[in-house]
This record gives structure tokens, C-alpha cells and sequence, in this order.
């Protein structure tokens, strides 16, 4: 079935020398065409959507502070907000619900939202850590909503997905796993974390340098078990490329075609769980040429069609994961 993305680059969302900024996106759009999936236009989402997750008193303000006193800085993060903010950051949220129902509705086999601001740290009363509304939250939310009984996020952006895992954290029909590095912003996803939802909410937390061969013994251990267990009607992946080793503010070890593998992977355990239902949201990722290298290698993955040309692995040695590995499976009582 047909591969469909949506692509909201939100321009006037811009600060000066921030990381998060239009430019990351400058060296994909040019090849967006080239890709053999179809475009979407993204649908702003209204109010009511973002407060499946959202409290409604952080909606409010963040529309009177875009409104009122924006530009300006509002977490220390530093997040951001410029007056086109609230309604950039509706239509990424909108971005991800229309390619999650598109795949939810058999139109499309699966999905590639490429939107900004990015959303995974934005908590239930608060923005934080570059983005406003949590997108891949709401379009789960969504899902639950339209029909669906059981969804799950995997998310593999450098950074823990805090926002996430405060959003599902009380609900049983959703699922979160972060596999990201520890002792980095925003400082939380230890193994440990959510005790009541072993098995459930489970964080992979990994040293610097970790890459490739790390990441692939983590989908092997822990990405398969999360899976079978929870049993997921429609998998969403929260995408970020900073974990490639050359990312400017963060220290893993994935090259582009370690994220090759893992979009290959979850992209295998969605057709193996839930007949192929998969959207991949892209969260952060800080130097142009990987996350055009990034986000070819998912629609290498998503339409089985192509191969990544890109050589860049990691010239740094990987540390040795395997007690943690251990740990957290052990933990969650995976098998």
C-alpha cells in the first residue's frame, strides 16, 4: 500500500541560533519528490484534540503569550515561541492525526510525519525542551478516540521522551519505550521509572558512544519483547536523529544506516503485530545532512524501495551495553 507524508515546516517559527530552527530541514525538502510516497496536506488540530492531552489552562496561555509576548523564551531549554508558534505548532500536531488516521483507515499502508515544532518533551501542563504540543501524544490520543484499543510509542530521538511517558503514564491502552541517553537533558528515563507500568512504560537509557551495534542488540532484547507483550494495534515512532554520532548536541553512536536498521526493524514488528500500521514522527535531530540521510533511510524502510548511499559510521569505539541490556529486561520481567 501507498507510503504518505505530511510536511510542515513552519518557517516563522525561528529564533536566532537556535538549534531547532527551519535550516534543519533545508537539505530533505529538496528531495521529498524523490521518494516514492505521496504527500498530504496536513489539517491544523483543533482545540479539543490537543486537550485529549493537554490541560486546557496550557493551551490558553500558550495562545495568549504567541499572541501577546512573542518572540520570547519559555523554559529554560531554551523553548521558544514567536507569534506564528500556536498555530505552527496545531498544524504539526494536525500533521501527525492526519497521517495516523490516513494508516488507521486503510487510505495509506503507512506514514512519515516530518513536522516542526517537535513535540516528544511537551508534558500534559507544559512546554518544554523545543516543543509546545506534544504531536506523537495527541495523535494516539487520537487513535484511542477513532476506534482503536491498544497503541504504543516507540521513541529513539536521542533525548528521553518525558513528555510521552507523563502523558501515558496512568493509561493502559497506550504504551512508551525511550531508548535514549542518559545523564542529558531533560534528565529523566531511568530504568527504574513508572514502577506501576512494568512492562508498559520501559527506558532504555544508554552511555555516550552508544550505536549501532548497541541499538540493534536493544530491538533484538527489548524492542521485540515490548511488542509481543503489549500487543499494539498501531505503532508510532518518535523519531529523532540526534542520535547520529556527529549530531552537534548530543553524543551517541548511530550511523545512517544503524538507522536504517532500526526503521527496518519496527517497521518488521509493525507488519508482524498490527498488519503494517506505522507512523513515524520526526522529533530532533540538529545537523541538516542526517536528518536527510535519517529520513531517507524510513522511506527506504516504510516502502521497502531503495537503498541508502550515505557512509558515515561511527569512528568512535561503542561501550559495552550488555548489563544494561540485562538490567532493564530483567526489570520488566522480559523473558
Amino acid at each position: 500500500m501507498t507510503t504518505i507524508y505530511t510536511f510542515v515546516e513552519s518557517p516563522e517559527h525561528a529564533y536566532p541560533d537556535h538549534p531547532e530552527r527551519p535550516g534543519r530541514l533545508d537539505l530533505l525538502k529538496p528531495k521529498l519528490k524523490s521518494f516514492d510516497a505521496e504527500l498530504v496536506e496536513a489539517k491544523p488540530a483543533t482545540r479539543e484534540e490537543i486537550e485529549r492531552v493537554h490541560e486546557p489552562g496550557l493551551v490558553s496561555s500558550l495562545e495568549r503569550i504567541c499572541r501577546e509576548e512573542a518572540p520570547g523564551i519559555i523554559d529554560y531549554a531554551p523553548t521558544y515561541v514567536t507569534r506564528a508558534s500556536y498555530a505552527d505548532a496545531l498544524l504539526a500536531a494536525g500533521g501527525v492525526i492526519t497521517c495516523s488516521r490516513a494508516v488507521m483507515n486503510g487510505e495509506a499502508g503507512n506514514a512519515f510525519a516530518i513536522v516542526r515544532p517537535p513535540g516528544h518533551h511537551a508534558e500534559p501542563d507544559r512546554a518544554m525542551g523545543f516543543c509546545i504540543f506534544n504531536n506523537v501524544a495527541v495523535a494516539a490520543r487520537d487513535a484511542l478516540a477513532n476506534g482503536l484499543e491498544r497503541v504504543m510509542v516507540i521513541d529513539y530521538d536521542a533525548h528521553h521522551g518525558n513528555g510521552t511517558q507523563a502523558a501515558f503514564l496512568k493509561d493502559e491502552r497506550l504504551a512508551f519505550l525511550s531508548a535514549h541517553q542518559w545523564g542529558i537533558y531533560p534528565g529523566t528515563g531511568w530504568v527504574t521509572d513508572a514502577p506501576d507500568a512494568k512492562k508498559r512504560i520501559v527506558n532504555v537509557p544508554l552511555p555516550a558512544r552508544a550505536g549501532d551495534q548497541v541499538y540493534e542488540q536493544v530491538a533484538d532484547r527489548i524492542f521485540e519483547q515490548f511488542v509481543e507483550t503489549f500487543k499494539p494495534q498501531m505503532i508510532f515512532v518518535s523519531v529523532g536523529f540526534d542520535a547520529h554520532w556527529n549530531d552537534p548536541i548530543t553524543m551517541l553512536g548511530l550511523s545512517t544506516q544503524g538507522y536504517l536498521t532500526l526503521a527496518k526493524r519496527v517497521v518488521a514488528l509493525a507488519e508482524e503485530h498490527c498488519n503494517g500500521k506505522i507512523v513515524f514522527v520526526l522529533e530532533g535531530g540538529y545537523d541538516p545532512v542526517n536528518v536527510a540521510n535519517g529520513a531517507e533511510a524510513v522511506f527506504i524502510a516504510e516502502t521497502g524501495i531503495g537503498e541508502s548511499e550515505a557512509n558515515d559510521p561511527d569512528p568512535y569505539p561503542e561501550p559495552d551495553c550488555e548489563s544494561r541490556i540485562e538490567e532493564i529486561r530483567n526489570w520488566h520481567g522480559f523473558d
